[in-house]
């Protein structure tokens, strides 16, 4: 079986080689570029199964380079994992906004990092357990998880995996409250405190691309999301 590949973009040479180390021990192949430039060359010659994005890099940041592959058709749906420093949370948040699926906080632990990477793969390639899928239509918004396929007002809703997810998961149990902590573990795959922001993100996200059935998507303040009845 191949091995997925892993393309790394950091420039510290340290960093670096900490996670060649750690992500070859763990069974991926690992391709790595040191400028943000020679990164986003790299993903678009050898399109990787995962982009490793270190956000403070010489030339061209982790944000531009983030922004030029979620809007190039080759590499739009590579999932994106940014490293960044501990206290730059504004950078995070951005980076979610560009289409980022996850972020890790340096200094990193391995293992977690290990995880965090599996668990996006998953969900990209819909590998977590299967859960139960339906079709859904409420005045006019649709939602069909065989099919994958969002639409709004019959115009289909452009969502990455993990908005889909987000969607489905809120939609399968209208009516209740899903905290934050479950939305973690359902939808990312993994059980970490402090990660609640990266589920406020993908609301916002995801509330801008269903229109005017944002409003269906409830604030439970202190607690989680709920989607109406």
């Amino acid at each position: 079986m191949a091995k997925e590949r892993i393309l790394v973009v950091e420039d510290d040479e340290d960093i670096l080689q900490l996670l060649r180390f750690t992500l070859e021990a763990a069974g991926f192949e690992v391709v790595t570029a040191a400028t943000g430039r020679d990164g986003l060359e790299s993903a678009q010659r050898h399109v990787p199964g995962l982009v490793l994005l270190d956000l403070m890099l010489p030339g061209m940041s982790g944000f531009d380079v983030c922004r030029e592959l979620k809007r190039t058709p080759a590499t739009e749906h590579v999932p994106v994992i940014m490293l960044t420093a501990r206290g730059e949370e504004v950078d995070r948040i951005v980076g979610l906004e560009l289409g980022a699926d996850d972020y890790v906080i340096k200094p990193f632990s391995p293992r977690e990092l290990v995880l965090r990477i599996r668990a996006v793969l998953k969900r990209v390639t819909g590998a977590q357990e299967p859960a139960p899928r339906g079709q859904w239509n409420v005045d006019g918004l649709f939602l069909d998880e065989e099919a994958h396929r969002v639409e709004v007002d019959g115009e289909e809703a452009l969502l990455t995996a993990t908005e889909f997810r987000l969607l489905a998961e809120l939609v399968r149990n209208r009516g209740r409250v899903r905290t934050r902590d479950q939305l973690l573990n359902t939808v990312w795959g993994y059980e970490f405190e402090g990660y609640a922001r990266t589920v406020d993100t993908h609301v916002r996200r995801l509330r801008q691309k269903i229109g005017r059935f944002a409003a269906m998507i409830e604030t439970i303040r202190g607690v989680g999301y709920r989607f109406k009845e």
